[in-house]
């Protein structure tokens, strides 16, 4: 019998907020929620959680995960999360367990429920997927871009012929919260995406994640306005 794993990645160095992985938000460490939500996932066999901080190992393991020692040449600045999620699938296999699905989830992204991530891995079988990322809805998003006068122009619509919003082909943003993908398309492929790609829709208010202080408010305030807070 083969396992789905979580794999969280969260190095200890961070420039914009420092410790960020450690920062309390609604009462827990921001590393702790992705723990606690893929715990609560009724598709996801265990959780690990890949680090180079003792600290942030330490907090994970509170929080229900299985730690996994990142070595540091895998935590740098340049380092992939691919690199995190090879080393981590390594590890996990190494302990004897069988991996058919892995979700990567990022830690920065505190604002998500265990039923986005059981609805995702429903339709990844349910469609056959080899791999599937997190999207958001974009809402009449129209791009510009400036040009070397210093005037702007439009990338991907035309401002002389304005379409109605029914008229507009859906577009999604991916939103980086998770992906799942087959352990074989990750070593194959050394990316998260690969074969056949699917996407699974979250909710609007799901596409805030942190990198700045003043998302970690942000996030608490949705968080706390949509009752994400209580798991």
């Amino acid at each position: 019998m083969s396992d789905t794993v979580a794999i969280i990645p969260a190095r200890a160095g961070s420039k914009g907020i420092p410790g960020k992985n450690l920062v309390p938000i609604c009462g827990r460490p921001l590393v702790a929620w992705s723990v606690r939500q893929a715990r609560a996932a009724r598709g996801i066999d265990s959780v690990w959680v890949s680090s180079d901080g003792t600290d942030i190992l330490e907090a994970a393991e509170r929080a229900g995960a299985r730690a996994i020692r990142r070595p540091a040449e895998l935590a740098t600045d340049a380092a992939s999360s691919e690199s995190a999620w090879l080393h981590a699938l390594d590890h996990i296999e190494g302990e004897g367990v069988r991996v058919s699905r892995v979700v990567g989830m990022q830690a920065t992204s505190p604002i998500r429920e265990p039923a986005d991530l059981d609805a995702a891995l429903e339709k990844f079988d349910r469609e056959r997927l080899d791999s599937l990322l997190s999207v958001t809805q974009i809402q009449d998003f129209f791009v510009w871009e400036p040009e070397d006068a210093g005037t702007f122009r439009p990338v991907n619509y035309d401002y002389r012929v304005r379409r109605r919003r029914q008229a507009i082909r859906p577009q999604y943003r991916e939103n980086g919260s998770f992906y799942i993908f087959r352990p074989e398309i990750l070593r194959r492929e050394g990316n998260r995406l690969g074969g056949r790609i699917g996407a699974y829709a979250m909710a609007e208010h799901k596409i805030f994640q942190v990198d700045t202080p003043e998302d970690l408010r942000l996030c608490e305030v949705v968080m706390r306005g949509y009752g994400l807070d209580r798991l």
